[in-house]
């Protein structure tokens, strides 16, 4: 009996025991429900506070504007003469002559149009000129018989051998010679007014250079037709070719109205062609047109090029800088310029800051700017050439946020 009551006391379960395990068990639930919590809290910071920004890299440009610059602006090289060469009259291109790049002279033929009715015409009109001189000499070779025939029966009427009646006659015929050749010599005029007009018909089947220049664009084929005006749709051509005088080459450039009275004529300028950033050529104001564009509050402005270079062709970018006076060299040259966008750069507190990529969070600082040029502006301080800025991102950006890159 001793040993069935020994036996069930082995079986009871401790209460201490029990009490130590419910507690291990809990510590270990709550711990794992932090972790959860925890992870879940940082899911959920990371996906709001990575903000979606666009970013740029800040250039070193070695074409910026040059020391002493009281102005800068952009524009366009552009050529005073310049022409589109079309025909005098409508008619069909049998050859064209020229070709994109080729240098062409005054009077040179650059394309011939179909002559075919012309050369009838004035082959016709020089028969009827060849006509009417043949008809004059013949009145002429009757006149002087006429007059012949006048003469001897004057003769005869003095030594009174005939009648006056019959020298009246003589006369009557010598007068109405005279007024026939007249006739036919303003025939003769009027033809060879025809033919004239019929060989300038001729001449203006044949395209030719207005000025000494290169042919930049190719605009008719053999076997289309042309005309000076438009007409017939699209199938037919203005024009044969478009010449461009290069040493009529100068720029263009709108300064805004605000600042116009900082350009005068003969004011030394520094262009910089955007094909070559580091190519500065000397200019000069010609003159400021006398008109503005109330739409883009702007002033034109041309700029004649000191000396011309083969490098320099029509319609290329160009940045100018408007000096006090002309540099001394072309190797004072300034340093390179840091640019940034625009929209990169930002106010706050009355200071211009910018904010630059480290990793995925952004660092704001502050900037100092120089000139703006279209939409790119110089930074003189505060960012490095290679720097990762952001030019696109919320306006409640600060320092330190997460971002990611879009």
């Amino acid at each position: 009996m001793a040993n069935l009551k020994d036996d069930l006391a082995s079986l009871r379960i401790d209460q201490t025991a029990r009490a130590g395990s419910s507690r291990r068990g809990f510590w270990i639930i709550a711990l794992i429900a932090f972790i959860v919590v925890a992870a879940a809290g940082w899911a959920w910071s990371t996906r709001v506070d990575a903000v979606a920004v666009k970013t740029t890299v800040v250039k070193a440009e070695s074409g910026g504007p040059a020391a002493g610059a009281v102005l800068n602006a952009s524009g366009y090289v552009t050529a005073r003469r310049r022409a589109t060469v079309s025909s005098k009259v409508t008619g069909k291109v049998l050859e064209v002559f020229v070709e994109e790049g080729k240098a062409v002279r005054r009077g040179q033929v650059l394309a011939r149009l179909d002559d075919s009715q012309v050369r009838a015409s004035l082959s016709v009109g020089e028969a009827q000129l060849e006509t009417a001189r043949r008809g004059a000499a013949e009145d002429e070779a009757r006149l002087r018989e006429a007059e012949l025939t006048f003469g001897r029966r004057e003769q005869l009427v003095k030594e009174q051998v005939i009648s006056k009646a019959e020298l009246d006659t003589a006369r009557a015929e010598v007068d109405s010679l005279r007024a026939r050749i007249a006739v036919a010599q303003q025939q003769i005029r009027v033809a060879e007014s025809i033919v004239s007009q019929r060989r300038t018909d001729l001449a203006d089947m044949e395209v030719r250079a207005p000025f000494d220049g290169v042919a930049i664009s190719k605009d008719a084929q053999p076997g289309e037709m042309i005309s000076p005006v438009s007409a017939g749709g699209g199938f037919t051509r203005t024009g044969v070719a478009t010449i461009v005088d290069m040493s009529s080459l100068e720029i263009e450039v709108d300064v805004n109205e605000s600042y116009i009275n900082r350009v005068h004529a003969a004011m030394p300028v520094e262009a910089v062609l955007d094909a070559y950033p580091d190519w500065r050529i000397p200019a000069h104001v010609i003159a400021t047109i006398p008109s503005a564009d109330r739409q883009k509050a702007t002033v034109k402005v041309r700029i004649g090029f000191e000396q011309l270079d083969p490098r320099i062709l029509p319609d290329m970018g160009v940045k100018v800088s408007f000096l006090n006076e002309r540099p001394a060299s072309d190797a004072a040259a300034a340093r390179p310029r840091l640019t940034l966008p625009k929209a990169a750069i930002r106010s706050a507190d009355g200071r211009s800051i910018v904010f630059v990529m480290h990793d995925d969070r952004v660092e704001r600082r502050a900037v100092s700017v120089g000139s703006t040029i279209g939409d790119s502006t110089e930074v003189l301080s505060g960012v490095n050439a290679g720097d990762r800025v952001v030019v696109d991102g919320p306006q409640t950006l600060k320092d330190g946020d997460k971002v990611k890159v879009q």
